[in-house]
């Protein structure tokens, strides 16, 4: 840390420093050839007469010259290091060619004089003599000057460039007013003729083009607000003194390391002494939060990919983490993948992303004031802000009827946002068939995954829209449905990934109950935010720590391609953001469908509202009741309706015993089976009557 600061230090002040000590250097010789710059300054004027004879006058021009170089803003001469040491090479030439020059004139054709003279000095006297006594007086005159120019010209280029830049940029000033009536006739012709070549290049594979009739543009980032504070770290010197004293309290010899100061707390770094255990470190968590006076800390041992443990804590002063900040990131902005999304800042204030579509698929976990709404809003405006209506699709549920509702006007939406556990039932059934059916469209194209499919896209085929399912609140829906919902869960999860449909589950209650072994087996990329107790920790992440949190977006990310937890602050967005965002492209659809209301008619009309019809008409008073609609899609109807001919038995209570199921699904299925003529109706205490045989 230390280092790090004395480093920044010199690079801010280093041209003043040196600046200094030219025009002090330059000051002394002045006062030196008046005698008045004491012992040491008069001293230093001799040596030098000695070193460079008459010349010695032209020292203290050349030091003021070097504070003016310094001083200089934007100065030609200190472009780039190699460029410097170039320069310099050149100026010792230059002095060593003229003091050669002059001590030749004094000394003449006697090569043999060795007495010093008093006009090139030492320097001039070595190189004119060694010169002379190798070609001769006129040879060496001529290699001194030529040798002379060269080195000016060198010297002196830099500042000959500065004035033809300067001079460019007056011209280009001046002449603006002209260029500004050419511009709508040159790029025309110009990019035209660029995207002429693309094509023919491109031609065996079309570009993808979208459905909509404006290409997609971004929201403004200036939607989002812009928080920008600094997190107050506290004493890390005095934190540092007392995490060591602690360890060798127990016993436990460690070096302490860097310190990383992140947005909510800062990560102090230390390598134990070789043979200690770390989990005699891990093991006194609790000592450290007492002696450091901080409500909770959390150790990494060690850091992955270091040989370092790293100790968390709390910053006095947390720093707010900006959507804006997030999404304005070069490294957000460069990624091509459409599914790439902000996740906050780590520990060491470094921004962090992730890519549903290498996930595949979510699951976040938290209590209530922990961030868990946030994050999944969060989510949603990164992939709002990557993607158009027609290039990806949402299905929002949202059992708390509050979260979801403001997306509404979207038109990312497949349709409006499902507040119950019938409606999600409906929509994840419509999910597992539009699955089935999109992996037919890959077969019959000889694609492997959505993504390929979509570069090979040509005119007349389908183009396939992501579709993103995020459940805020999957208790509730477990609570009221849970065997149905875990298997369509499970069925999308296991396969629905190269079609481009993943999932973002959310849940308060990280229980066994709600996370089942089945979907954590399938969902292994997990957001655990603060929860209650260790034990839900471990259920959502297979270790502890999530505990420790400090709630308000304070989160652990665990990815499927390692176990490590890696610590991050999730960023923040309000609901006036959200709604400006959401206006903003509700009313950017409004003004081009009045612009061009027969597009639009004609957009609508092609557009797949599949999911949409499908809930109305199940929702309907005049269409099938939602029971009914449940009981006829079952996915263990087939089953059902095969057990009931190959048996000849068809009651309520056989298939559930047979299907492992409860009474109210069985006795579902049995009406099922009724309507669609499989059996008879219920006669009393008489069995049923199956009408269809095996043989048909």
């Amino acid at each position: 840390m230390k280092k790090q600061e004395k480093t920044s230090f010199l690079n801010l002040y280093k041209n003043y420093i040196f600046a200094g000590v030219s025009l002090v250097f330059a000051l002394i010789f002045v006062f030196a050839f008046a005698k008045s710059a004491g012992t040491i300054g008069n001293s230093l004027e001799v040596f030098f007469r000695y070193l460079f004879g008459g010349a010695v006058y032209a020292v203290p021009v050349v030091f003021l010259l070097a504070t003016i170089l310094l001083l200089w803003k934007n100065n030609p001469y200190l472009k780039k290091e190699k460029y410097i040491l170039i320069l310099l090479i050149a100026f010792l030439f230059e002095v060593s060619a003229i003091l050669g020059t002059l001590e030749l004139k004094t000394i003449g054709t006697e090569v043999f004089n060795i007495s010093l003279s008093t006009q090139g000095g030492l320097i001039g006297y070595l190189i004119s003599f060694l010169l002379m006594k190798g070609f001769g007086f006129w040879v060496t005159f001529s290699i001194l000057i030529v040798l002379t120019l060269i080195t000016l010209i060198i010297l002196l280029d830099p500042l000959f460039k500065r004035v033809k830049e300067e001079t460019k940029e007056e011209e280009v000033k001046e002449t603006k007013p002209r260029k500004q009536l050419k511009i709508p006739l040159l790029p025309k012709f110009k990019r035209e003729k660029k995207v002429k070549q693309e094509e023919k290049k491109e031609e065996p594979v079309k570009v993808v083009q979208r459905k909509t009739y404006a290409p997609y543009e971004s929201p403004p980032l200036s939607l989002l607000s812009k928080r920008t504070a600094k997190p107050e770290s506290g004493d890390i010197k005095h934190n540092t003194v007392t995490i060591q004293k602690t360890l060798a309290n127990f016993g436990i010899a460690a070096q302490m390391g860097e310190v990383n100061v992140g947005p909510t707390v800062s990560q102090y770094t230390l390598k134990p002494a070789e043979g200690i255990k770390l989990s005699r470190i891990t093991n006194l968590a609790n000592n450290l939060a007492l002696d450091l006076a901080t409500p909770s800390i959390r150790i990494q041992a060690p850091i992955p990919g270091k040989a370092l443990v790293g100790i968390e804590i709390p910053n006095k002063k947390r720093a707010n983490v900006s959507l804006r900040e997030a999404l304005a990131n070069k490294q957000f902005k460069i990624s091509d993948s459409p599914l790439f999304f902000s996740l906050g800042k780590d520990v060491k204030g470094e921004f962090v992303y992730a890519d549903l579509a290498d996930m595949p698929h979510l699951l976040v976990a938290g209590t209530t004031g922990s961030g868990k709404s946030i994050c999944l809003n969060c989510i949603l405006l990164s992939l709002i802000y990557r993607n158009g209506g027609d290039d990806m699709k949402f299905v929002l549920i949202d059992p708390k009827k509050v979260e979801f509702p403001v997306y509404n006007p979207l038109e990312h939406l497949m349709c409006p946002v499902l507040s119950n556990a019938d409606e999600a039932i409906i929509a994840l059934k419509w999910l597992v068939g539009e699955m089935e059916r999109r992996f037919e469209v890959l077969k019959d194209a000889k694609n492997r995954d959505i993504l390929t499919y979509n570069k090979s896209w040509k005119q007349g085929m389908e183009k396939m829209p992501y579709i993103v399912v995020i459940i805020d609140e999957l208790a509730d829906l477990m609570m009221a449905r849970g065997k149905e919902i875990e298997s369509y869960i499970v069925r999308i999860a296991q396969k629905a990934r190269a079609v481009g449909i993943h999932l973002i589950l959310a849940t308060q209650r990280p229980s066994v109950e709600v996370i089942t072994g089945l979907i954590k087996a399938n969902i292994s990329s997990r957001i655990g935010l603060k929860v209650a107790s260790q034990i839900d920790s471990r259920t959502m992440l297979d270790k502890a720590g999530a505990e420790k949190l400090l709630g308000k977006g304070d989160l652990l990310f665990q990815s499927k391609d390692t176990s490590n937890l890696r610590r991050i602050q999730g960023p923040f967005v309000s609901e006036k953001e959200i709604k400006d965002v959401v206006d903003f492209i509700e009313a950017r659809k409004i003004k081009e469908e009045a612009e061009n209301p027969e597009k639009y008619l004609e957009f609508e009309k092609t557009e797949d509202n599949s999911l949409k019809a499908v809930l109305e008409e199940a929702q309907s008073s005049e269409g099938m009741q939602i029971n009914q609609f449940l009981a006829n899609e079952d996915p263990l109807y087939e089953q059902a309706k095969q057990i009931v001919i190959q048996t000849k038995r068809a009651s309520t209570s056989y298939l559930q015993r047979k299907l492992g199921v409860g009474y109210a699904r069985a006795a579902r299925l049995i009406d099922a089976l009724e309507e669609g003529g499989i059996v008879g109706p219920q006669d009393g205490s008489r069995q049923r009557e199956v009408y269809i045989k095996e043989e048909d």
